[in-house]
């Protein structure tokens, strides 16, 4: 699919008004053919020297770093903000009171406070950033990083290498890309999107369906499929690679008909116990499913926490409908973060999973340093605090910290591209590789001269 859009404002939630911009999204519009796809997808498959597993905790909204992670509890009221802080299990660490469960396990992830970027303050543009390392510029719609490894190792057996759930990122007010998708690496590496809501009851994955179901209509089904991408490969026969959606079609099937990817979505084989600690709501659900896709062989899993920050109570605290008011985080979104990422955490280090799962929750930017009119705080990409966990990273530390109203990095500015190249270091990749983009182009694996947070590394 190749879409245009009009030139027309576009209204985001602070009020701005921007230009959108064109977009590709194709898997045709690649710029090379199928013989140099097959090739670089095969030379890709075999960088396996770490086999690090990741789940992403995108946190849709914007988490306000002084309420949260990086309190200012000794700065004026109207900085500080209504929430306290309380100790950790690490001395000299503390993090906010919402978040109880959370202070009793620092020793097992380090907190970053002292992320930035230098891009507009707007939800879709910082979800591009630090999904991707890169803003999208110049035609080029840079893959996301799950989808980055998708493409280096492949998948494993029948389930795919990269997941995302409950759903994509929905309208934020951009109508901007969000940086879900596998951008000019084309849509075979685009992650298999769950769609659905795991914590609604009889949850069940579209087409994930029991053996004895399956079977009497598998073949009906496989012959309407199979007209389906017939039509779509006539349709675009004009477009060189538009043979790969056979590709797709094959795995969709096998995605389909593997009992073992089915099994991962059974959340009712989970206790009750377990399930009730990680929270009975579609991102406590979505983070204990995480769990349990990497053990059935998925590389990457990405959890939204929200689908939007439009009537919806988010981590987007404004004030003032249609955004949420200051105090959800403690009646809801606090407690709720706290219960799933502690848990999540529990049980990857009791099953010995956490040492080769990377966990890492980051918004797309932090809040205003001072309460505004409202009693919210508005979007801020100067300063914010990231989470990281598991798989390579130190815990029990702090890296950067924010001057004294949570405005500006003080000490150790860390940018999305370093983001980037510390997930990719932790997958093994090689840094200095290119990849292919449009139009014969090729890009870095990472912007510039960006190199690992050092820090972190264990």
């Amino acid at each position: 699919m190749f879409r245009l859009d009009a030139d027309k404002p576009v209204h985001f939630c602070d009020g701005y008004t921007r230009r959108d911009f064109l977009h590709a999204g194709s898997l045709g519009m690649l710029g090379f053919g199928l013989s140099q796809f097959l090739s670089l997808k095969a030379e890709g498959a075999v960088t396996e020297d770490k086999d690090l597993n990741v789940i992403q905790l995108f946190l849709v909204g914007g988490p306000s770093q002084l309420d949260t992670w990086d309190m200012k509890p000794d700065a004026p009221s109207e900085i500080r903000g209504p929430y306290r802080p309380i100790k950790t299990n690490v001395s000299g660490i503390e993090i906010s009171e919402i978040f109880p469960r959370m202070a009793q396990q620092a020793d097992k992830y380090a907190l970053v406070r002292s992320l930035y970027h230098t891009a507009a303050a707007v939800h879709d543009i910082g979800h591009q950033i630090m999904q991707t390392g890169r803003l999208f510029q110049g035609g080029i719609v840079s893959p996301h990083f799950g989808c980055v490894m998708s493409y280096k190792k492949g998948s494993r057996g029948a389930v795919p290498a990269h997941v995302l759930l409950p759903k994509p990122i929905g309208n934020t007010g951009g109508g901007l890309p969000h940086g879900q998708d596998a951008g000019f690496l084309g849509k075979t590496f685009d992650p298999f999107v769950l769609n659905a809501d795991p914590s609604a009851p009889n949850f069940r994955v579209p087409d994930m369906l029991p053996p004895d179901v399956l079977a009497s209509f598998r073949t009906d089904r496989r012959r309407n499929w199979r007209k389906v991408v017939e039509k779509s490969i006539k349709d675009l026969e004009s477009v060189p690679d538009a043979r790969l959606y056979d590709s797709t079609f094959h795995q969709a099937y096998g995605l389909m008909t593997s009992a073992k990817a089915r099994e991962a979505f059974e959340l009712e084989k989970e206790s009750d116990k377990v399930r009730d600690s990680y929270g009975r709501n579609r991102f406590g659900q979505g983070c204990l499913l995480a769990r349990r896709l990497l053990e059935a062989g998925v590389r990457y899993v990405t959890v939204n926490m929200f689908e939007t920050v439009f009537d919806e109570i988010t981590w987007d605290i404004h004030g003032s409908r249609p955004f949420s008011p200051i105090s959800c985080y403690r009646d809801l979104i606090g407690p709720m973060f706290d219960h799933a990422f502690s848990s999540l955490l529990e049980d990857l280090d009791q099953r010995g999973m956490l040492k080769n799962t990377l966990v890492m929750a980051t918004g797309e930017f932090g809040r205003t340093p001072k309460v505004n009119p409202a009693g919210g705080r508005d979007h801020w990409p100067g300063c914010w605090t990231g989470i990281f966990a598991g798989g390579g990273v130190r815990g029990g530390q702090v890296v950067g910290a924010s001057d004294p109203i949570g405005a500006v990095p003080k000490d150790r500015p860390v940018s999305p591209a370093e983001v980037a190249a510390t997930v990719y270091h932790l997958m093994g990749l090689d840094l200095e590789m290119f990849l292919p983009a449009q139009l014969g182009r090729i890009v870095p694996l990472v912007d510039g001269n960006a190199r690992p947070i050092q820090e972190l590394l264990a």
